[in-house]
């Protein structure tokens, strides 16, 4: 009988948010890193209706074949009254080892593939269902923050009941003159405006609430810097160094465009050069945050940092990029790991977190049965 030497992965991307395209170029990346010596991978394409593709199927569109093309090819292959038949081709999954997943946002981010991989009794790379369903919701993080004592912006929640209790002036009187909205649950800027009079107000709520039924209205940071950390690690996290994003003066934020559409303007600054003090502050904020919201494996944390040096949390990423551009290999390469060290890390992380939890009962035990106790000690 031959011996498995090689770990399995299912490398898991696409999606059917605005970074499906982002997502596949982070797939790219992951894995052209990945020592093939090393790992057998299979690769799972999640097009935008929600469909997963086989690997055959997925190889062909890494290869470049029109996706909507070869994903209506392996859907006819498929059973349509079954109601698992969007994801029957996960049943390639019997022998997989963990998977790696990099869907950006929707399902990706939101707990929903957490909750399919603990179904299936895999492990994953990333966290678990219910961290990654509260770093989401910008509304849910920020109330986890509060409670925890840790720095960020006012805001007030829109919802359908609410929305008409909350005119431009009544916003003005609790969070200033100029505001941002943003859809509670939603990436990559999309759907995010800012707001200085009545009519912009009420013309980027309207939009907002085409992405979400909750929307933030949050208070703006005078003269703001934006600052990453990237984070890893399970029990013990350790953090990176800290990068910048500057965005062109006639730009109002870092928005949708600025990512992904025309990046020519948007310089990054890794590592950033801020005060000692300052920098020990916010990378503790950001081991804070990454405690607080129960996180695993990695997250990329982003900071508003005022003219006069405080800094606010503003987002947690729990799937971050992993593009060319994107600044979570890019913090790390600058902190000292390189992007198949730490490819190989995140799934050792995977595996041990996995571990952890199956150790865990989830039936009755009686007390004096003794030889059921738990003996696993995760690795940080």
């Amino acid at each position: 009988m031959e011996t498995k030497t090689k770990l399995h992965v299912g490398l898991l991307f696409g999606g059917n948010s605005s970074e499906h395209d982002v997502s596949k170029r982070s797939a790219h990346n992951i894995y052209d890193a990945m020592d093939k010596d090393r790992y057998n991978v299979s690769l799972f394409l999640l097009t935008r209706d929600g469909f997963v593709l086989s690997d055959a199927a997925s190889r062909r569109v890494f290869d470049g074949e029109d996706e909507a093309t070869v994903a209506a090819e392996e859907q006819a292959k498929v059973d349509a009254s079954n109601p698992l038949a969007p994801i029957w081709n996960l049943s390639q999954a019997k022998d997989i080892d963990v998977f790696f997943p990099i869907i950006h946002g929707n399902l990706g981010e939101d707990g929903t593939i957490q909750g399919l991989f603990r179904l299936l009794k895999k492990p994953f790379v990333g966290s678990g269902v219910l961290a990654s369903a509260v770093s989401f919701d910008k509304d849910m993080t920020k109330q986890v923050l509060t409670a925890h004592g840790i720095r960020n912006t006012k805001y007030v929640v829109l919802t359908p009941d609410n929305r008409a209790d909350f005119d431009y002036a009544t916003i003005q009187s609790r969070l200033g003159d100029n505001v941002f909205i943003k859809p509670a649950n939603q990436g990559s800027s999309v759907g995010i405006h800012k707001a200085s009079n009545a009519q912009e107000y009420l013309d980027g709520v309207a939009d907002a609430f085409r992405y979400d039924y909750k929307v933030l209205v949050e208070q703006t940071i005078d003269g703001p810097q934006e600052v990453e950390i990237s984070i890893l690690g399970n029990e013990q996290p350790q953090a990176s160094k800290l990068g910048a994003i500057r965005v062109p003066e006639s730009d109002v934020f870092y928005d949708y465009n600025n990512k992904f559409v025309d990046a020519s303007g948007v310089t990054f600054e890794v590592p950033v050069k801020l005060s000692d003090e300052l920098t020990q502050e916010i990378t503790q904020m950001g081991l804070q945050t990454y405690a607080a919201l129960g996180l695993k494996g990695m997250a990329r944390i982003d900071y508003l940092v005022s003219k006069d040096g405080v800094p606010y949390v503003g987002e947690v990423n729990t799937l971050p990029g992993f593009t060319n551009i994107s600044l979570y290999p890019q913090l790390w390469q600058a902190t000292g790991i390189n992007y198949a060290d730490l490819i190989d890390r995140l799934i050792e992380l995977a595996l041990s977190e996995f571990h952890y939890q199956d150790e865990l009962a989830y039936d009755f035990i009686p007390l004096d049965d003794h030889s059921a106790a738990s003996t696993y000690k995760p690795k940080a």
